[in-house]
Protein backbone atom coordinates (compact mmCIF):
# COMPACT_ATOMS: atom_id res chain seq x y z
CA UNK A 1 0.00 0.00 0.00
CA UNK A 2 0.99 3.64 -0.38
CA UNK A 3 0.65 6.10 2.51
CA UNK A 4 -0.67 9.60 1.66
CA UNK A 5 -2.16 12.68 3.27
CA UNK A 6 -5.95 12.53 3.37
CA UNK A 7 -7.62 13.69 0.17
CA UNK A 8 -9.28 17.12 0.12
CA UNK A 9 -12.23 17.92 -2.12
CA UNK A 10 -12.05 21.67 -2.66
CA UNK A 11 -15.58 22.03 -4.09
CA UNK A 12 -18.36 19.84 -2.71
CA UNK A 13 -22.11 20.00 -2.07
CA UNK A 14 -22.76 17.28 0.48
CA UNK A 15 -26.28 18.45 1.33
CA UNK A 16 -27.33 18.63 -2.30
CA UNK A 17 -28.38 15.72 -4.52
CA UNK A 18 -30.06 15.68 -7.92
CA UNK A 19 -31.59 12.73 -9.75
CA UNK A 20 -31.55 12.16 -13.50
CA UNK A 21 -35.15 10.95 -13.31
CA UNK A 22 -36.31 14.43 -12.28
CA UNK A 23 -34.90 16.05 -15.41
CA UNK A 24 -32.34 18.82 -15.80
CA UNK A 25 -30.71 21.08 -13.19
CA UNK A 26 -33.61 23.52 -13.26
CA UNK A 27 -36.23 20.87 -12.54
CA UNK A 28 -34.11 19.31 -9.81
CA UNK A 29 -33.54 22.69 -8.15
CA UNK A 30 -37.28 23.16 -7.79
CA UNK A 31 -37.87 19.66 -6.45
CA UNK A 32 -35.04 19.89 -3.93
CA UNK A 33 -35.82 23.31 -2.52
CA UNK A 34 -39.59 22.84 -2.49
CA UNK A 35 -39.75 19.36 -0.96
CA UNK A 36 -36.76 18.90 1.37
CA UNK A 37 -36.71 20.36 4.87
CA UNK A 38 -33.57 21.53 6.62
CA UNK A 39 -33.54 18.26 8.55
CA UNK A 40 -33.75 16.33 5.28
CA UNK A 41 -30.80 18.26 3.89
CA UNK A 42 -28.69 17.72 7.00
CA UNK A 43 -29.38 13.97 7.07
CA UNK A 44 -28.60 13.67 3.36
CA UNK A 45 -25.37 15.51 4.09
CA UNK A 46 -24.53 13.13 6.93
CA UNK A 47 -24.87 10.12 4.62
CA UNK A 48 -22.71 11.75 1.96
CA UNK A 49 -20.16 12.87 4.57
CA UNK A 50 -19.65 9.31 5.79
CA UNK A 51 -19.24 8.11 2.20
CA UNK A 52 -16.65 10.82 1.53
CA UNK A 53 -14.63 9.91 4.63
CA UNK A 54 -14.67 6.21 3.76
CA UNK A 55 -13.40 7.08 0.26
CA UNK A 56 -10.37 8.83 1.75
CA UNK A 57 -11.54 12.45 1.90
CA UNK A 58 -10.57 13.80 5.30
CA UNK A 59 -11.48 17.43 4.51
CA UNK A 60 -13.89 19.18 2.15
CA UNK A 61 -14.88 22.72 1.29
CA UNK A 62 -18.67 22.70 0.96
CA UNK A 63 -19.84 25.63 -1.15
CA UNK A 64 -23.53 26.29 -0.73
CA UNK A 65 -26.67 24.59 -2.06
CA UNK A 66 -27.29 23.40 1.48
CA UNK A 67 -30.42 25.33 2.42
CA UNK A 68 -30.31 27.89 5.22
CA UNK A 69 -27.24 27.14 7.35
CA UNK A 70 -27.71 23.36 7.31
CA UNK A 71 -24.06 22.99 6.27
CA UNK A 72 -23.02 24.76 9.49
CA UNK A 73 -25.08 22.27 11.50
CA UNK A 74 -23.47 19.31 9.72
CA UNK A 75 -19.95 20.74 10.10
CA UNK A 76 -20.54 21.19 13.83
CA UNK A 77 -22.07 17.73 14.24
CA UNK A 78 -19.00 16.15 12.64
CA UNK A 79 -16.67 18.23 14.82
CA UNK A 80 -18.60 17.12 17.94
CA UNK A 81 -18.38 13.47 16.93
CA UNK A 82 -22.14 13.07 16.49
CA UNK A 83 -21.74 11.79 12.93
CA UNK A 84 -18.78 10.55 10.88
CA UNK A 85 -17.38 12.73 8.12
CA UNK A 86 -14.50 14.83 6.87
CA UNK A 87 -13.50 18.20 8.26
CA UNK A 88 -15.91 20.65 6.67
CA UNK A 89 -15.24 24.24 5.67
CA UNK A 90 -18.60 25.77 4.75
CA UNK A 91 -20.05 28.88 3.14
CA UNK A 92 -23.74 28.91 4.15
CA UNK A 93 -25.92 30.33 1.36
CA UNK A 94 -24.12 31.69 -1.69
CA UNK A 95 -24.35 35.42 -2.45
CA UNK A 96 -25.82 35.96 -5.89
CA UNK A 97 -27.54 38.24 -8.39
CA UNK A 98 -31.34 38.32 -8.30
CA UNK A 99 -32.71 34.81 -8.80
CA UNK A 100 -29.59 32.93 -7.76
CA UNK A 101 -29.11 29.99 -10.09
CA UNK A 102 -32.82 29.31 -10.51
CA UNK A 103 -34.46 29.46 -13.91
CA UNK A 104 -37.04 32.29 -14.11
CA UNK A 105 -39.82 31.64 -11.60
CA UNK A 106 -43.39 32.87 -11.33
CA UNK A 107 -43.84 35.55 -8.69
CA UNK A 108 -45.36 33.22 -6.11
CA UNK A 109 -42.44 30.80 -6.39
CA UNK A 110 -39.63 33.37 -6.12
CA UNK A 111 -39.51 32.97 -2.33
CA UNK A 112 -37.76 29.64 -2.97
CA UNK A 113 -34.63 31.50 -4.03
CA UNK A 114 -33.94 32.62 -0.45
CA UNK A 115 -33.75 28.99 0.65
CA UNK A 116 -30.52 28.60 -1.36
CA UNK A 117 -29.13 32.07 -2.09
CA UNK A 118 -28.78 35.55 -0.62
CA UNK A 119 -29.63 37.95 -3.44
CA UNK A 120 -27.67 41.21 -3.39
CA UNK A 121 -28.12 44.47 -5.27
CA UNK A 122 -25.62 47.18 -4.46
CA UNK A 123 -22.51 47.33 -2.26
CA UNK A 124 -24.41 47.89 0.99
CA UNK A 125 -26.47 44.73 0.55
CA UNK A 126 -23.30 42.90 -0.41
CA UNK A 127 -21.54 43.98 2.76
CA UNK A 128 -24.51 43.04 4.92
CA UNK A 129 -24.75 39.62 3.26
CA UNK A 130 -21.11 38.86 4.09
CA UNK A 131 -21.58 39.94 7.71
CA UNK A 132 -24.70 37.78 7.99
CA UNK A 133 -22.90 34.76 6.54
CA UNK A 134 -20.04 35.13 9.03
CA UNK A 135 -22.52 35.55 11.89
CA UNK A 136 -24.26 32.38 10.72
CA UNK A 137 -20.97 30.45 10.86
CA UNK A 138 -19.43 30.64 7.40
CA UNK A 139 -15.76 29.73 6.99
CA UNK A 140 -15.83 30.96 3.38
CA UNK A 141 -17.98 33.31 1.35
CA UNK A 142 -19.33 31.78 -1.84
CA UNK A 143 -20.34 34.26 -4.52
CA UNK A 144 -22.18 33.48 -7.75
CA UNK A 145 -20.60 36.05 -10.06
CA UNK A 146 -22.80 35.15 -13.01
CA UNK A 147 -25.91 33.09 -13.67
CA UNK A 148 -27.67 33.19 -17.02
CA UNK A 149 -27.86 36.84 -18.08
CA UNK A 150 -27.39 38.14 -14.52
CA UNK A 151 -24.04 39.19 -13.12
CA UNK A 152 -22.86 40.97 -10.02
CA UNK A 153 -21.37 44.42 -10.59
CA UNK A 154 -17.73 45.21 -9.93
CA UNK A 155 -18.52 47.43 -6.94
CA UNK A 156 -20.62 44.63 -5.42
CA UNK A 157 -17.76 42.17 -5.80
CA UNK A 158 -15.30 44.67 -4.35
CA UNK A 159 -17.56 45.19 -1.33
CA UNK A 160 -17.86 41.44 -0.78
CA UNK A 161 -14.10 40.89 -0.89
CA UNK A 162 -13.27 43.89 1.30
CA UNK A 163 -15.81 42.92 3.96
CA UNK A 164 -14.68 39.29 3.94
CA UNK A 165 -11.09 40.40 4.44
CA UNK A 166 -12.11 42.62 7.35
CA UNK A 167 -13.83 39.67 9.00
CA UNK A 168 -11.04 37.18 8.32
CA UNK A 169 -12.79 34.89 5.84
CA UNK A 170 -11.99 34.18 2.22
CA UNK A 171 -14.02 34.31 -0.98
CA UNK A 172 -14.76 31.62 -3.56
CA UNK A 173 -16.19 32.90 -6.85
CA UNK A 174 -18.36 30.84 -9.20
CA UNK A 175 -17.48 32.06 -12.69
CA UNK A 176 -18.45 30.40 -15.98
CA UNK A 177 -19.27 31.10 -19.63
CA UNK A 178 -16.47 33.21 -20.99
CA UNK A 179 -13.97 35.55 -19.43
CA UNK A 180 -16.13 38.39 -18.10
CA UNK A 181 -17.18 36.84 -14.77
CA UNK A 182 -13.77 35.34 -13.99
CA UNK A 183 -11.98 38.57 -14.88
CA UNK A 184 -14.33 40.60 -12.67
CA UNK A 185 -13.74 38.19 -9.79
CA UNK A 186 -9.98 38.33 -10.27
CA UNK A 187 -10.00 42.14 -10.40
CA UNK A 188 -11.93 42.13 -7.10
CA UNK A 189 -9.26 39.95 -5.50
CA UNK A 190 -11.17 36.78 -4.61
CA UNK A 191 -9.21 33.85 -3.22
CA UNK A 192 -10.41 31.12 -5.57
CA UNK A 193 -12.19 30.96 -8.90
CA UNK A 194 -14.49 27.97 -9.22
CA UNK A 195 -14.96 26.28 -12.60
CA UNK A 196 -13.56 28.96 -14.94
CA UNK A 197 -14.03 26.54 -17.80
CA UNK A 198 -12.98 28.92 -20.58
CA UNK A 199 -10.61 31.36 -18.89
CA UNK A 200 -8.10 33.01 -21.18
CA UNK A 201 -4.44 33.83 -20.71
CA UNK A 202 -5.42 37.33 -19.57
CA UNK A 203 -7.45 35.91 -16.69
CA UNK A 204 -4.71 33.44 -15.79
CA UNK A 205 -2.17 36.25 -15.60
CA UNK A 206 -4.45 38.32 -13.36
CA UNK A 207 -4.94 35.28 -11.11
CA UNK A 208 -1.20 34.72 -10.90
CA UNK A 209 -0.60 38.36 -10.00
CA UNK A 210 -3.13 38.16 -7.15
CA UNK A 211 -2.28 34.62 -5.99
CA UNK A 212 -5.75 33.30 -6.84
CA UNK A 213 -6.19 29.52 -6.93
CA UNK A 214 -8.19 27.85 -9.71
CA UNK A 215 -10.60 25.16 -8.52
CA UNK A 216 -11.48 23.16 -11.64
CA UNK A 217 -14.53 20.93 -11.55
CA UNK A 218 -14.07 19.39 -14.95
CA UNK A 219 -16.33 17.23 -17.05
CA UNK A 220 -14.91 14.16 -18.71
CA UNK A 221 -16.64 15.05 -21.97
CA UNK A 222 -15.63 18.69 -22.58
CA UNK A 223 -12.35 19.12 -24.51
CA UNK A 224 -12.17 22.85 -23.74
CA UNK A 225 -11.94 22.02 -20.01
CA UNK A 226 -8.74 20.08 -20.62
CA UNK A 227 -7.36 22.84 -22.84
CA UNK A 228 -7.78 25.33 -20.02
CA UNK A 229 -6.03 22.97 -17.60
CA UNK A 230 -3.06 22.81 -19.94
CA UNK A 231 -2.92 26.63 -20.17
CA UNK A 232 -3.04 26.91 -16.39
CA UNK A 233 -0.28 24.33 -15.95
CA UNK A 234 1.96 26.02 -18.48
CA UNK A 235 1.55 29.33 -16.63
CA UNK A 236 2.20 27.81 -13.20
CA UNK A 237 -1.27 28.62 -11.85
CA UNK A 238 -2.01 26.69 -8.62
CA UNK A 239 -4.87 24.19 -8.83
CA UNK A 240 -7.00 22.68 -6.07
CA UNK A 241 -9.26 19.98 -7.48
CA UNK A 242 -12.95 19.88 -6.59
CA UNK A 243 -15.45 17.24 -7.62
CA UNK A 244 -18.65 19.37 -7.70
CA UNK A 245 -20.51 16.04 -7.66
CA UNK A 246 -24.21 16.35 -6.90
CA UNK A 247 -26.08 13.87 -9.13
CA UNK A 248 -26.89 10.44 -7.70
CA UNK A 249 -25.34 7.65 -9.74
CA UNK A 250 -26.48 4.04 -9.45
CA UNK A 251 -23.96 1.82 -7.71
CA UNK A 252 -21.67 4.66 -6.58
CA UNK A 253 -21.47 6.54 -3.33
CA UNK A 254 -20.70 10.25 -3.28
CA UNK A 255 -17.20 9.44 -2.13
CA UNK A 256 -16.60 7.00 -4.96
CA UNK A 257 -17.80 9.58 -7.47
CA UNK A 258 -15.46 12.19 -6.02
CA UNK A 259 -12.47 9.84 -6.11
CA UNK A 260 -13.09 9.00 -9.77
CA UNK A 261 -12.40 12.58 -10.92
CA UNK A 262 -8.62 12.42 -10.74
CA UNK A 263 -8.25 10.39 -13.91
CA UNK A 264 -9.67 13.34 -15.85
CA UNK A 265 -6.74 15.53 -14.89
CA UNK A 266 -4.10 13.01 -15.86
CA UNK A 267 -5.90 12.73 -19.21
CA UNK A 268 -5.76 16.53 -19.47
CA UNK A 269 -1.97 16.52 -19.12
CA UNK A 270 -1.27 16.70 -15.40
CA UNK A 271 1.31 14.33 -13.99
CA UNK A 272 0.12 12.01 -11.22
CA UNK A 273 2.33 13.97 -8.78
CA UNK A 274 0.71 17.26 -9.82
CA UNK A 275 -2.73 15.70 -9.32
CA UNK A 276 -1.74 14.51 -5.84
CA UNK A 277 -0.58 18.01 -4.93
CA UNK A 278 -3.85 19.46 -6.22
CA UNK A 279 -5.75 16.90 -4.15
CA UNK A 280 -3.83 17.39 -0.90
CA UNK A 281 -1.14 20.02 -0.40
CA UNK A 282 -2.60 22.95 -2.36
CA UNK A 283 -6.16 22.73 -1.00
CA UNK A 284 -4.78 22.01 2.48
CA UNK A 285 -2.86 25.29 2.54
CA UNK A 286 -5.90 27.05 1.11
CA UNK A 287 -8.35 25.77 3.71
CA UNK A 288 -6.30 26.01 6.88
CA UNK A 289 -2.86 27.63 6.70
CA UNK A 290 -2.55 27.67 10.52
CA UNK A 291 -3.20 23.95 11.10
CA UNK A 292 -1.40 22.11 8.29
CA UNK A 293 -3.65 19.96 6.14
CA UNK A 294 -2.82 17.89 3.10
CA UNK A 295 0.67 16.93 4.25
CA UNK A 296 2.39 14.35 6.43
CA UNK A 297 4.78 16.30 8.61
CA UNK A 298 5.58 17.03 12.24
CA UNK A 299 2.89 19.33 13.61
CA UNK A 300 0.41 18.63 10.83
CA UNK A 301 -3.06 17.27 11.53
CA UNK A 302 -2.96 13.48 11.47
CA UNK A 303 -5.19 13.00 8.42
CA UNK A 304 -3.63 10.02 6.66
CA UNK A 305 -4.83 7.43 4.17
CA UNK A 306 -3.40 4.33 2.54
CA UNK A 307 -4.29 3.05 -0.91
CA UNK A 308 -3.60 -0.22 -2.67
CA UNK A 309 -1.09 0.41 -5.41
CA UNK A 310 1.05 3.42 -6.28
CA UNK A 311 -0.83 6.55 -7.42
CA UNK A 312 2.38 7.99 -8.89
CA UNK A 313 2.18 5.19 -11.46
CA UNK A 314 -1.60 4.83 -11.68
CA UNK A 315 -3.78 7.65 -10.36
CA UNK A 316 -6.76 5.31 -10.13
CA UNK A 317 -5.11 3.90 -7.00
CA UNK A 318 -6.84 6.79 -5.23
CA UNK A 319 -10.08 4.92 -5.88
CA UNK A 320 -8.80 1.97 -3.79
CA UNK A 321 -8.53 3.47 -0.32
CA UNK A 322 -8.12 0.82 2.37
CA UNK A 323 -7.17 2.88 5.41
CA UNK A 324 -8.39 6.26 6.66
CA UNK A 325 -7.19 8.13 9.72
CA UNK A 326 -8.67 11.52 10.59
CA UNK A 327 -7.17 13.51 13.43
CA UNK A 328 -5.30 10.46 14.67
CA UNK A 329 -8.41 8.29 14.90
CA UNK A 330 -8.85 5.35 12.51
CA UNK A 331 -12.09 5.70 10.54
CA UNK A 332 -11.56 2.79 8.13
CA UNK A 333 -9.16 -0.14 7.92
CA UNK A 334 -9.56 -2.91 5.38
CA UNK A 335 -5.80 -3.40 4.95
CA UNK A 336 -5.17 -5.28 8.19
CA UNK A 337 -6.88 -8.38 6.87
CA UNK A 338 -5.17 -10.11 3.91
CA UNK A 339 -6.81 -9.78 0.52
CA UNK A 340 -8.66 -12.89 -0.62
Amino acid sequence: ATLLPGLIDAHTHLLHQYYHAHGDDGANTLVETATLSGADRALLGAANARAMLEAGFTAVRDLGNSGVNNDVALRNAIARGWVAGPRMYVSTRALSPIGGQFAPLAEGAQALVAREYVEVTGPEEARRAVRQAVYDGADWIKVIVNSGRSRLAQDELAAIVATAQELGVRVAAHATKGDAAALAAAHAGVDTIEHGYTISQEVIEEMLAKHIVLVPTDSATAPHHAERIRRALAAGLPLAIGSDAYYAEDGMTRGQRAAAIYRRYVAAGMSPLAVLRAATLVPGALLDPEHPLGTIAAGALADIIAVRGNPLEDISALERVGFVMKGGAVALDTLSAPER
